[in-house]
């Protein structure tokens, strides 16, 4: 589905990806791990136009994107979900349709509503009241939800464990786990790693702007080399 050949991308004189390649494949739950500041929102911005890649290419089912402008990837079917970006000064139900403002999702606005409010029941509860009172684990539920509404064929998520309690981490991986079981693919980037390469299926190790390890995520998780750099063994 999605492949990314020897990208590379940056800002002003500075570079901060390097010939970055990887690929998510119909089906796939894939993880893009590293630690802060190893150019993985950099890479994200670059495969959503949202920054001019220097180098390379990022192609959707053969079709090069690279030059696109950001709505029309996302009307290709790929949507991102960046770190707490609910618009706090409207519900959460507001919040939710506005997800399915596109031609995707406006035909199926009530049955996307009903799948999201199964798979994170607080929305449904606190589904009138403003976002921005939401703590941040239900923000991050919340986006999550919106990006649902759209019907992606793509889901990609900038780090959605940041700042969040180790029980609501567990919440939303195990969403995002489901969420694939029932056939969404996804393109998870964090650097909470463990936890990461837990539910993921193949991963991708992002380190200094160069990606340093790829493979069946369980097999990156016994690495030694993982343990030593990220897992503190």
């Amino acid at each position: 589905m999605l492949e990314v050949s020897n990208l590379s991308a940056g800002y002003g004189d500075l570079t901060v990806l390097r010939n970055a390649s990887l690929r998510v494949d119909q089906g796939e739950f894939v993880a893009l791990v590293g630690s802060n500041a190893a150019g993985k929102s950099t890479l994200l911005r670059a495969i959503f136009g949202l920054l001019s890649a220097s180098t390379g290419e990022v192609r959707v089912d053969g079709e090069r994107i690279s030059g696109k402008a950001p709505f029309e990837i996302a009307r290709m079917g790929l949507s991102l979900v960046l770190e707490l970006s609910v618009l706090r000064n409207l519900s959460a139900l507001d919040n939710l349709r506005l997800g399915a403002y596109g031609m995707a999702g406006r035909p199926h606005l009530r049955r996307n509503l009903e799948r999201v409010f199964e798979l994170f029941p607080v929305l449904a509860e606190r589904r009138h009241q403003l976002a921005g009172t939401f703590s941040g684990g239900e923000q991050q539920m919340l986006c999550i939800g919106r990006a649902l509404m759209g019907c992606p064929r793509l889901l990609v998520l900038d780090e959605p464990s940041v700042g969040l309690s180790p029980v609501m981490v567990s919440v939303i991986l195990k969403a995002l786990a489901r969420l694939n079981a029932e056939g969404l693919t996804i393109l998870l980037v964090e650097q909470n790693v463990a936890q990461t390469l837990r539910v993921a299926q193949r991963a991708y190790v992002l380190e200094s702007g160069h990606i340093v390890l790829e493979g069946a995520a369980a097999e990156l998780l016994a690495d030694p080399s993982m343990k030593r750099a990220y897992l503190g063994l």
